[in-house]
């Protein structure tokens, strides 16, 4: 038998990455089965056991596969950088813009997925556990880089600025990922519901500037 390719083996992960995408946004990530990624593939039951040994190791490489697909490191370590301190309050602004931006061009479907994950999360944490510690420094998702980048920044406004915020910068933080969640939620469900209810209701361009807005008068106490 000839020996498979790098390039040969690579590409059938990657179809099977491409169709357990497809799987978790049509479904809870909490409810898929192995079964649903082999139907959607095509192909069989052993040509999946290939590449990979279960459900875990194809979760596992999806979400390395999306976070480098939808990095925004570089773009909020710019945006930092050139602010300085001196700046901070261009530069939350200007960090929130991006997110709204950055949340359009993801599209409802990855942000379906996202919110799926937070679900499988509170379904079985001890799952996800197992995960996050096989990920380790790759699970560097928009979120992560959110807290890592920003926690340390507006740490170092409030100690060169000598600012008093009215909240820890850990609770400001903490205010900050909670708005980030609520405001996919509802865009996702707004996408996707067009209820009269919600319908036009989550724009994220205004709420990420009302986010903003917050985050500045919080810091200025």
């Amino acid at each position: 038998m000839p020996k498979v390719s790098e390039e040969y083996y690579e590409k059938k992960r990657r179809e099977i990455i491409d169709a357990a995408y497809r799987v978790c946004v049509r479904k809870p990530i909490s409810s898929v089965e192995m079964k649903d990624i082999i139907a959607e593939t095509g192909y069989s039951h052993g040509a999946i056991y290939r590449y990979y040994k279960d459900l875990d190791e194809v979760l596992h490489d999806l979400v390395i596969t999306v976070n480098s697909e939808n990095r925004i490191d570089e773009k909020l370590d710019t945006i930092l950088r050139e602010a300085g301190t001196e700046h901070w309050e261009s530069a939350v602004r200007k960090s929130c813009e991006m997110f709204a931006g950055h949340i359009r061009e993801m599209g409802t479907d990855l942000l379906k997925l996202s919110i799926y994950s937070d679900m499988l999360a509170m379904s079985d944490p001890e799952r996800v556990g197992r995960l996050m510690e096989k990920l380790g420094a790759e699970e560097k998702s928009p979120l992560i880089t959110l807290a890592g980048a920003m926690g340390a920044y507006l740490m170092r406004v409030t100690a060169e600025r000598k600012l008093k915020p009215m909240k820890s910068v850990e609770e400001i933080l903490q205010f900050m990922i909670a708005t980030y969640h609520g405001i996919i939620n509802g865009y996702v469900l707004s996408e996707c519901f067009q209820g009269e209810t919600v319908k036009g209701k989550y724009d994220p361009d205004r709420m990420f500037s009302c986010l903003a807005e917050s985050v500045i008068l919080m810091m200025k106490g």
